[in-house]
């Protein structure tokens, strides 16, 4: 499985096979400048309709959007309900988790997660071989709940996103609060990295992508 930061909380995920799923596809703003979504693509998964997550008509080759559980290309998608706040919606509305598995690795896209997860969905999640999350708070969990988060679902990698870089202009904080004080991080020097079964690790390590776009 090979994963592709594009920027934000838009991933490109190419299987083995050569199916490709971009996860939450944003729209440039006055305040997100990052390079256009310009990939092709077989699936598009989206987990809330807000700017920055939905904007699938940019993704080429007449992509599936999912939004909900549903299989598409013999993989299936489990979206368990989530909100984007602590309030159960009130402030931001409601989000989706996207649980998926692509060559036998289970992925883990949690969107604009809010909140801590409760019991519940912990369960509904499951095991976690690679855990896309924010860490840049204001509008998602921060690097506090982050961490919560991630030592709830004890995931074999964390990716962080939707933090500061220099083309995001939002009133969100940069990835070394989240990094603060932890083991096992890697920073690359590159937006893509590679994930074969039997070759993750067994303690959870944190790598940190740069965006491509």
């Amino acid at each position: 499985m090979k994963v592709k930061w594009l920027a934000h909380a838009c991933f490109l995920i190419t299987s083995d096979s050569g199916v490709r799923i971009i996860t939450d596809p944003y729209e440039l703003t006055n305040a997100l400048t990052y390079a256009p979504v310009k990939e092709t693509a077989d699936i598009v998964t989206v987990s809330h309709d807000h700017f920055d997550h939905n904007n699938a008509k940019a993704v080429r080759g007449n992509p599936i959007i999912v939004r909900k559980t549903t299989e598409v290309k013999g993989i299936t998608f489990r979206g368990i309900p989530s909100h984007h706040d602590t309030t159960g919606g009130k402030e931001r509305g409601n989000n989706t988790i996207f649980c998926f598995e692509v060559d036998s690795i289970k992925a883990c896209h949690v969107g604009d997660l809010g909140h801590r997860l409760d019991d519940q969905q912990v369960k509904e999640v499951g095991p976690v071989d690679v855990l896309f999350l924010p860490v840049g708070g204001f509008y998602t969990i921060d690097a506090k709940v982050a961490t919560q988060v991630v030592d709830q679902l004890q995931p074999k990698v964390a990716i962080p996103m939707h933090f500061k870089v220099e083309r995001c202009g939002l009133p969100i904080t940069g990835v070394a609060e989240f990094l603060k004080g932890k083991k096992n991080v890697t920073q690359l020097e590159t937006s893509e990295t590679e994930f074969k079964v039997g070759k993750l690790p067994n303690a959870t390590q944190i790598i940190v992508l740069q965006p491509a776009n």
